[in-house]
């Protein structure tokens, strides 16, 4: 009985295998017809429909490498690079046979140059020539790939030490315009302590000012007292001379006495002049 519940399984199982394969046979007939519209469709130049018709066989047999790496060229040639580089990823991890993954690999190269990943490129040329190393274009798209990214690396060893030189000669800027504030604040304070010091020479001359001034105004006083003392000695009257009140009441009396003579004489003219008549007939 054991024998032949085994026998029975056993055949069952390779039916299933057989539909499975059918299925599989079915759906990759299917992907291999959208792929073929797909493929008319970009040579007549009608993007859209292709890329409808390589999407439709790829969700049809996602195990297929053909369709994904058509869709990759036609994004490729519509310069849509990052679509193209997934696209050739895919083919070239379902790819079963050594041809078709060069041919992916030698793809992802291409997307890379144009992207300027020249170090990428490098290792997807390589891959591609481990799958087949007789491709002469890959070859040389490989050197190609070299040469560029020895140039880039130049230029980018270039800026670097542009970079670097700049920053020194910004840090030796900095540097000369900080010891020029340093003399700056030393020059200001050289000039503040000799505003000070003018400062207090000047207070220094405003107080010997003050004290002349004030020994000026004393020496007045005492220039003062001799003319003072001289004038007193003037008004004091001097022996055997007559003070000035005196003199003056002298000179009062003498014109006194000069008028009351003057009237006299004119009181005596009057008396000796004759009376002249109206009449001189």
């Amino acid at each position: 009985m054991g024998k032949i519940v085994f026998i029975i399984i056993l055949i069952g199982g390779l039916a299933h295998a057989q539909e499975v394969d059918k299925e599989k046979e079915k759906a990759i007939k299917i992907a291999t017809n959208y792929t073929w519209e797909g493929n008319k469709e970009l040579s007549e130049s009608n993007f859209v429909n292709a890329e409808a018709n390589y999407r439709r066989a790829i969700s049809k047999s996602a195990e297929s490498s053909i369709a994904p790496y058509n869709l990759g060229n036609a994004y490729y040639e519509n310069e849509t690079y990052s679509e193209a580089f997934g696209r050739f990823k895919q083919a070239g991890e379902n790819a079963s046979n050594k041809k078709d993954k060069h041919k992916a690999y030698h793809n992802m190269g291409n997307v890379f140059m144009k992207n300027k990943e020249y170090q990428k490129a490098v290792d997807a040329y390589k891959e591609a020539l481990r799958n087949d190393p007789t491709d002469e274009e890959t070859r040389y798209n490989l050197a190609l790939a070299k040469e560029m990214l020895k140039k880039q690396q130049e230029e980018e060893q270039k800026n670097d030490q542009n970079k670097d030189d700049q920053d020194k000669d910004d840090q030796k800027d900095q540097n000369e315009d900080k010891k020029e504030g340093d003399k700056n604040e030393d020059d200001k304070g050289d000039q503040k302590e000799d505003q000070d010091d003018k400062k207090e020479d000047g207070d220094e001359g405003e107080e010997k000012k003050e004290d002349n001034k004030e020994g000026e105004g004393d020496n007045e006083e005492e220039n003062d007292e001799p003319y003072k003392a001289e004038e007193q000695k003037q008004q004091q009257p001097r022996p055997n001379q007559l003070s000035p009140q005196q003199v003056k009441n002298l000179l009062e009396a003498m014109q006194n006495e000069e008028k009351k003579v003057q009237e006299k004489i004119d009181a005596q003219k009057v008396k000796g002049v004759k009376t002249k008549n109206e009449k001189d007939w």
